[in-house]
């Protein structure tokens, strides 16, 4: 008698338990959670998983999330509105059970972004409340008011080392050569001060200034440098408005009668220096200086070099941040008096 293999018809069992991992997979279960409740092995459900996996949520990894969606949230606006600056002050105020980086990770995919504080002069309250009156009481003054103001102001440039930031390209993990490196010196190498002026026609005229600028020094800066701006540009003293900031020796009565025997109008100025838009102008000035291949010899040619990039400053330059004063003024009164992104 032969041996005969009997082909039985497929029971519907086999069947049954696929739609079922496929009803708890769509559901949202892991393959972990559908293999224990179904009592099958994990790799019976992982072959399910991927052979409808265009059609099946996505499965996440790892380990669960201990922050929800609401402390999420709840990072995030602490950070907006100023209760917190960073991930350990984060940690602390909602004295939460994750790691700092955690909290950093979180707070990038609610779209923030990590950014070095800039360094701005401290504003006091009675600073905050002098700004914000200078900006309420100029928030209506056109370009044309704006252009009539001569803007004036002293700055130090340095002989070494960069008053700013210096960029170079450079590969990831290579070693530090000498174009990667900003040379500095123990005593900074020198230094030199000048005082500036600029107007809606140009720059005006530079000088430099020698030892300790006191009152007599700068009254004396006016008389030349200013005046001969004044006269080069052919602009009517009775009509232009001078700015200067509230140094005592801009304040002092020998500059305040020196201004009124020449009358000239001094623009009321608030403690801000937000406002200045001089302050980018030698911004301007030193990264052209920058520029250079080698550092001054001595501070000869660096007031050689000052003079000459000073003098190539396109008119352009000055109209351009004269005219952004309308939107300083309104970046004042948004901060109600304080620091602005200018």
């Amino acid at each position: 008698m032969g041996l005969f293999q009997h082909s039985f018809p497929p029971t519907n069992m086999a069947t049954e338990t696929q739609r079922t991992i496929l009803t708890l997979l769509q559901n949202g279960k892991s393959c972990h959670q559908v293999a224990s409740q179904m009592h099958v092995s994990y790799s019976t459900v992982r072959r399910q998983y991927s052979k409808h996996s265009s059609t099946l949520p996505r499965q996440c990894g790892g380990r669960p999330t201990k922050l929800s969606p609401q402390d999420r949230h709840l990072l995030a606006r602490k950070v907006t509105s100023g209760a917190a600056d960073n991930a350990p002050q984060l940690k602390r105020l909602l004295a939460l059970d994750v790691t700092t980086q955690t909290i950093r990770n979180v707070l990038k995919r609610e779209g923030l972004k990590s950014a070095v504080k800039a360094k701005k002069p401290f504003l006091s309250s009675t600073h905050r409340r002098a700004c914000l009156e200078f900006a309420l009481e100029h928030q209506h003054w056109t370009l044309d008011d704006w252009a009539r103001v001569i803007w004036s102001d002293e700055t130090k440039i340095n002989r070494l080392g960069s008053d700013g930031r210096l960029w170079v390209w450079k590969r990831p993990g290579s070693a530090l050569t000498e174009q990667h490196v900003n040379g500095t010196v123990k005593f900074g190498g020198g230094s030199l001060m000048v005082w500036g002026c600029m107007t809606t026609q140009g720059v005006g005229y530079m000088c430099k200034i020698d030892g300790r600028m006191d009152a007599e020094l700068y009254t004396t800066i006016l008389q030349d440098d200013l005046l001969e701006t004044v006269e080069f540009y052919e602009l009517d003293k009775e009509e232009l408005i001078f700015q200067q900031d509230n140094d005592p020796k801009h304040t002092s009565l020998k500059a305040k009668q020196w201004f009124k025997e020449n009358n000239i109008n001094v623009l009321k100025w608030p403690a801000q220096p937000d406002l200045n838009p001089i302050e980018h102008l030698w911004k301007h000035l030193k990264k052209e200086l920058n520029g250079y291949e080698t550092a001054p010899a001595g501070i000869h040619e660096l007031w050689e070099r000052v003079q000459v990039e000073w003098e190539k400053i396109p008119r352009e330059v000055c109209v351009n941040l004269i005219e952004s004063m309308p939107r300083r003024i309104q970046a004042v009164i948004k901060a109600k008096g304080g620091n602005t992104r200018y």
